[in-house]
């Protein structure tokens, strides 16, 4: 403490906040490690040992590349410098191979490409409105976002135990987001679009982009009411920003072009075989789905509606992804869940549109896209939360609604990763990690907007005290008990549906917030 108080007061707060961060990463490398550390030593060994025409043919390990080109091409300089730490983890035939040295590499990979994440949050940390100021350092804004950003708990223990690259790949769309406040339109645009072809998922916030660059950058004037004046259009700004993206496609995917192999790179990006959930039902609408879907088929049974030999035996929740057929209501299709999520997004996109609301309104919408997708997406994994955590962030320091919103996704969506570390040493860690992230976010956030009302009603507080118990009955009781055997996913299960009611919630109440700020928007310019 006095170290961070010296450096607080010489106005290096963010260096010692980024400096002890960094520490704790370091504390958890003998942590337990999932098979997503395999799948990137795998994917090293790929692109260092094969040429590049054979990277997504290549199926030795059923971890098969199926991240694009540009994350291709970062594992493919990993492996180079890998080959001086341990020779052995870039032979395609060594599976499972996790020696110390290939350890050591793996997490300290990690670990140095988040100085991009640091350097992002640093930039966001200039965006934000300093209207709320305080004498204490830590009850400013900017302090407050800086602990959120990078001391966020879902990020620890994905990227630093779990083992994934999130914090690199948050931080080019963190620092995308700053360019955009910072009206550095093109830049923003180009790290974006760098940015998918790192990683597909970011799809999903990608019409928040697309209809923001073209309202507010191609379009450069508004009426008095805020409508758009259709005389302002730039062809020189959109053929700018279409340049980019075509320049930025072309490298990534002209290899594979010339190759004749777009097909094949785009069947690995897209597998819609894996079926409509994960193995772990990420806590979403498709998690209610299906549980309502169980009860109905076990009153079905019980009140011998249904014929148990005509049930499918594909169960949901035999911890298989697989594709399944629903019992009672009817089966989901990966048509059906796109059209759910353009259905859910097209509300914020069309309040972009019509009522921009600046970077600001930009945010909301990039959110209320991700959360959309991560709702109703096909095969949604449970870590996908985070694309809306971390920008909500940014959010939660400036209103008081947004702070609520925030607490209660960021509590619930990392109460739903608990699943991914089963293993007993780490227990202790995930909720110690936890319960510090959870008790300062809503302690600092209460500070910072005391003189308005209380961030929670009584019916918000009883379902996040709700956790407490339902934490003690998955780790500590359940394991216990005879069901245990018989009935293996019910920790899953309450865990998955107990999460997506929060997030349902929170995603509710931002699109409120959203619709009804278009709303007044529109009538005050009336």
């Amino acid at each position: 403490m006095a170290a961070f108080s010296l450096a607080a007061s010489g106005g290096h707060w963010f260096s010692a906040l980024a400096l002890g961060v960094t520490l704790l990463k370091c504390l958890l490398i003998p942590t337990y490690h999932s098979t997503d550390f395999e799948v990137h030593r795998n994917w090293l060994a790929i692109t260092h040992s094969l040429p590049v025409s054979q990277w997504y043919y290549e199926a030795t390990s059923e971890w098969t590349l199926d991240y694009p080109p540009f994350f291709a091409w970062f594992e493919y300089v990993l492996s180079h410098i890998a080959q001086y730490f341990d020779q052995e983890m870039l032979n395609i035939h060594n599976l499972n191979y996790c020696s110390s040295r290939t350890l050591l590499f793996q997490r300290f990979s990690v670990i140095l490409t988040d100085v991009l994440f640091i350097y992002a949050v640093h930039e966001c940390c200039k965006c934000i409105d300093g209207k709320k100021t305080s004498k204490e350092l830590t009850e400013k804004p900017k302090f407050i976002l800086s602990v959120l950003l990078l001391w966020n708990f879902g990020l620890l223990i994905v990227d630093h135990i779990h083992f994934q690259y999130n914090g690199f790949l948050s931080g080019l769309m963190l620092l995308s987001i700053a360019r955009l406040f910072q009206k550095r339109h093109m830049e923003g645009a180009f790290l974006f679009a760098v940015l998918l072809h790192f990683k597909h998922i970011y799809l999903y916030v990608a019409p928040a982009y697309g209809i923001y660059l073209l309202r507010s950058y191609c379009f450069t004037a508004s009426k008095p009411d805020g409508t758009v004046r259709w005389d302002s259009f730039s062809f020189v700004r959109v053929i700018s920003l279409g340049l980019i993206v075509f320049l930025v496609s072309a490298l990534s995917l002209g290899p594979f072009i010339a190759l004749n192999q777009l097909p094949q790179v785009f069947s690995r990006l897209f597998p819609f075989k894996r079926g409509l959930c994960h193995a772990y039902w990420a806590p979403n609408f498709w998690a209610l789905y299906n549980a309502l879907d169980k009860a109905l088929s076990v009153i079905g049974l019980e009140l011998k509606l249904l014929d148990p030999n005509q049930i499918p035996r594909a169960s949901m929740t035999s911890g298989l992804v697989q594709q399944f057929q629903h019992t009672v209501l009817p089966s989901v299709s990966p048509l059906a869940t796109l059209i759910c999520t353009l259905i859910a997004i097209l509300p914020s996109v069309f309040c972009l549109w019509f009522k921009p609301q600046g970077p600001r309104g930009f945010l909301r919408c990039l959110v209320l896209c991700a959360l959309s997708s991560f709702m109703f997406g096909w095969h949604v994994h449970e870590k996908a939360i985070l694309l809306a955590i971390l920008p909500m962030s940014l959010l939660s320091v400036e209103k008081a609604g947004d702070a609520t919103i925030f607490l209660i996704l960021s509590t619930t969506g990392h109460y739903s990763l608990f699943p991914l570390l089963f293993t007993a040493p780490e227990l202790p860690i995930k909720i110690l990690l936890m319960l510090l992230f959870t008790v300062y976010s809503v302690s600092s956030l209460k500070k910072l907007f005391r003189k308005e009302n209380p961030l929670f009603n009584w019916m918000e507080t009883v379902y996040l005290l709700g956790l407490g118990p339902l934490g003690v009955f998955c780790e500590f009781i359940f394991p216990l008990t005879s069901w245990k055997l018989k009935y293996p996913f019910i920790p899953l299960l309450l865990t998955s549906v107990y999460c997506a009611v929060g997030i349902t919630y929170a995603w509710t109440r931002l699109y409120v917030s959203v619709l009804t700020g278009c709303l007044v928007s529109k009538t005050k310019k009336q």
